[in-house]
């Protein structure tokens, strides 16, 4: 017999964890605190693929990868 759930279970689970961390904050206002962190991640993620690029180009040199020329942020 599996363990796993569905997707429509873990979609359940995660929304209830997600109003009780949320607690008595109005869901309009949850955007206030959602927005900087997605925006925060996008930020990592270009930053991680801009490093790896640079570390194709430069044959695994960590030293160039990190100049500030390599990255637009």
């Amino acid at each position: 017999m599996s363990n796993r759930i569905t997707q429509s279970q873990l979609e359940s689970y995660l929304w209830g964890a997600a109003t009780l961390l949320r607690g008595t904050i109005d869901a309009g206002d949850y955007k206030q605190f959602i927005f900087p962190l997605l925006f925060y991640k996008r930020l990592c993620d270009v930053f991680a693929e801009e490093t790896q690029t640079a570390l194709k180009e430069s044959g695994g040199d960590a030293d160039f990868a990190a100049f500030p020329e390599n990255h637009r942020f």
